[in-house]
């Protein structure tokens, strides 16, 4: 019995130093990861007021910083990564780096406001935090280091060998090509309406599936965003949300709007709707419903500076407050 004990332990061992110092996923975790850290980088290197966007790739593709930040006066960074990121993981990665009459604006796509707890433990980051991030994880609670501790499998191992040997072998990724790259606001650029000309057809036949206002009030974002929204409230950060964009012929349910709405309005934040409520014609976008080309996506988000100016100036205006007392 002692000796099957042992052997249970020396296999957790080995397990563990192969996946957390070995093992890892260069070309499938290594852009989401090179992502998240551009941005911190960005916004540790922002001395005053800065305004960050939060959210899964509706972020970096639908929004674009370059043009906010003349509008809004504040330096921006794009930090929206893939909607398997867990919120709490990108809350807990930023908080240190927010201060007082800083602005962070959340367009969460409907998909991650969908996303279980358990599926929330279990994203992509659970093994960017096992392999690379021990610092983030060692803030977050204990349930969290055990789905990194777990997070990989035979599978995880063999595309790790792949995808090492792909990238010593000098394999030419043909994403940034094929889809565009970020600028230094963390910006997607590239992704032009003529390269969307090729995705017309498939993004005709897609129908979007929509969240319903009940899982906005009970799956992950429920608990994780109310959480950072009473943070950002207590630490002079304006936290304002928004709308992903989406096809303007499915529109958002009213309710699951409704419910979106009151979540950051019954935390103290603002609310930003364009009068379309981000909405556009299937011709607008790249290749997904969250993800505008790049000639709507400078549309948008000129229209979407506009309305942050005033959040900026009330921002400002909090920050500034205490100081006249």
């Amino acid at each position: 019995m002692r000796g099957l004990a042992l052997a249970c332990v020396a296999s957790l061992l080995l397990y563990a130093t192969t996946f957390a110092f070995l093992l890892d996923r260069p070309l499938s975790l290594g852009m989401p990861h090179a992502q998240l850290d551009a941005a911190i980088a960005r916004g540790a290197a922002i001395e005053g007021r800065k305004l960050v966007i939060l959210a899964g790739s509706n972020g970096p593709y639908s929004h674009r910083c370059a043009a906010i930040e003349p509008l809004v006066g504040m330096a921006c960074v794009n930090a929206g990564v893939a909607v398997g990121i867990g919120l709490d993981y990108l809350f807990a990665r930023w908080k240190p780096l927010l201060h007082p009459g800083d602005i962070v604006y959340l367009p969460l796509e409907e998909a991650q406001y969908t996303v279980s707890e358990a599926a929330n433990r279990l994203g992509p980051d659970a093994a960017i935090m096992a392999r690379h991030d021990w610092t983030t994880l060692s803030r977050l609670p204990p349930d969290r280091w055990v789905a990194a501790f777990f997070a990989f499998d035979l599978r995880a191992a063999i595309m790790s060998a792949i995808e090492t040997a792909l990238v010593a072998g000098r394999f030419h990724d043909p994403r940034a090509e094929a889809g565009g790259t970020l600028n230094a606001w963390g910006d997607h650029i590239g992704h032009t309406a003529l390269k969307a000309a090729a995705n017309r057809l498939m993004l005709a036949s897609v129908r979007p599936e929509h969240a319903t206002a009940q899982q906005v009030a009970s799956q992950a974002a429920s608990h994780h965003l109310p959480v950072f929204l009473d943070w950002a409230a207590a630490h002079g950060v304006r936290a304002v949300g928004g709308l992903p964009t989406g096809f303007a012929d499915s529109p958002m349910p009213p309710e699951t709007l409704a419910a979106i709405q009151a979540l950051f309005e019954a935390h103290g934040a603002g609310f930003l709707m364009l009068a379309n409520r981000s909405r556009y014609n299937r011709g607008d976008f790249f290749d997904t419903a969250d993800h505008l080309h790049e000639t709507a996506q400078i549309a948008h988000s000129q229209a979407i500076g506009r309305m942050l100016r005033q959040a900026a100036g009330e921002a400002i205006a909090a920050a500034e407050s205490p100081r006249r007392r």
